[in-house]
């Protein structure tokens, strides 16, 4: 009888020890997924949130500032001018978002190597960084740019159908790192700024890959061999099955499934970048306390809390119509639109509220679509479709891009109306 009370105790406390096992595991994976959501997306970020700098003043000292602001009130001939940079911020949106893009057309249908794909996506990003820190040229300062982003497309692609084997709460955790990036991204080069030249800033952000490769080898649980979760219809007991890799052309017939989450969203990421890298620039408040180059940082950084928010929200809630985003961030456009041809908007801080509200709409769409994706798919369907889908963000970014240049170039060459 000893003996069988003694067997039924060491049984509890090999339960006990893989529950706990199991909990530290599932936190470890939480906080690894929010690192690398942060990581990944950090570097596309600040390049975005520097690209008024690359063209205004090509990393030149950081006296061009108060000169920039300056030429607003004093040009000699006395005239009420636009001041506009020769090529629209859309130019660097586009330097950061086409290779990510071809990226995410190659990688859904190639092998899966994770710790492969994870190493590229660090040593791309530090390499950019480095780029853009230290390049003496325009063209270097774009390959910088341009490294920076494939190191952001191999990661969340990769990233994005590797959480598939995971607890699918990551998603949200994922998602939400993707906003803090934004966050973190937008102020740390905003406020470093104030004290720092761009190089240094730069350089000091080398610190992010070594923390991407930190959260992937070192915090994440790993699964032990290539499988899954799948929840069985019966009962609420999560099961592992293995599920072999889908060929191309399995692949390819998802497509016409994922029209529902793709369209709505990339809609969405059209719209908004259309006028963050479009209108923002041209969004100009003469004798304000901020000097024009730092409003277009600060509003990109207000841009970004939004999309924190909201990107942390499902947590929290769901929203299951993504069109509802789309219409909404269209009404933006419009409203930001007719702004920089009439300047009717009387104070700074209306802006603010209108960009921190498509940042909300923003990272809505981006978590919610991905999270109706893990509750409505076929399991044995997520891991390609999650990074099938991520396509749709990127190709709305891109349009935008080129969409954005025109609109430029037209707007510069109006006079502006006096802002009452």
């Amino acid at each position: 009888m000893a003996k069988g009370v003694v067997t039924v105790t060491e049984e509890k406390q090999r339960i006990d020890e893989e529950d706990r096992l199991k909990k530290t595991a599932r936190w470890r994976d939480l906080l690894a997924f929010w690192l690398l959501g942060l990581c990944n997306n950090y570097g596309y970020v600040v390049m975005l949130s520097a690209a008024h700098d690359i063209l205004t003043k090509g990393f030149s000292e950081d006296q061009a500032d108060q000169n920039f602001d300056e030429n607003v009130h004093n040009n000699t001939s006395g005239e009420h001018i636009r001041i506009c940079n020769p090529i629209s911020t859309g130019a660097i949106l586009l330097a950061d978002i086409l290779p990510c893009l071809a990226v995410k057309l190659v990688f859904p249908f190639i092998p899966f190597y994770v710790h492969a794909r994870v190493a590229s996506c660090i040593l791309f990003s530090a390499a950019g960084l480095l780029l853009v820190a230290l390049g003496n040229s325009s063209l270097l300062l774009i390959l910088g740019v341009v490294l920076t982003s494939i190191s952001s497309g191999v990661g969340e692609t990769t990233l994005l159908s590797y959480s598939n084997r995971f607890n699918k709460h990551v998603i949200s955790t994922w998602s939400s790192g993707t906003g803090g990036a934004g966050i973190f991204g937008a102020i740390s080069y905003a406020g470093l700024k104030i004290w720092l030249s761009t190089r240094d800033t730069l350089l000091l952000m080398l610190i992010v890959p070594v923390l991407e490769a930190i959260a992937f080898w070192f915090i994440l649980v790993h699964p032990t061999q290539p499988m899954m979760p799948f929840r069985s219809e019966i009962g609420s007991q999560e099961q592992m099955i293995k599920v072999p890799e889908q060929t191309f052309s399995e692949k390819m017939k998802l497509l016409p499934t994922l029209m529902k989450f793709m369209i709505p969203l990339g809609l969405v990421y059209f719209f908004e970048y259309f006028i963050n890298q479009g209108l923002l620039e041209l969004i100009q408040f003469e004798k304000i306390w901020l000097p024009h180059d730092a409003q277009y940082r600060w509003l990109q950084v207000d841009y970004q809390i939004g999309v924190f928010i909201s990107r942390s929200s499902a947590v929290f809630f769901t929203i299951d119509k993504i069109w509802i985003m789309s219409v909404l961030q269209f009404i933006n456009v419009i409203i930001l639109l007719c702004e920089t041809l009439f300047y009717y908007v009387p104070n700074i801080w209306i802006i603010f509220a209108l960009v921190l509200w498509e940042g909300l709409l923003g990272g809505g769409a981006y978590v919610n679509t991905f999270y109706r994706m893990v509750k409505e798919l076929p399991s044995g369907d997520r891991e390609a479709s999650m990074g099938i889908a991520s396509l749709a963000d990127s190709i709305g970014i891109a349009l935008a891009g080129w969409a954005a240049m025109p609109v430029h170039n037209v707007i510069c060459k109006l006079p502006p109306p006096i802002r009452s």
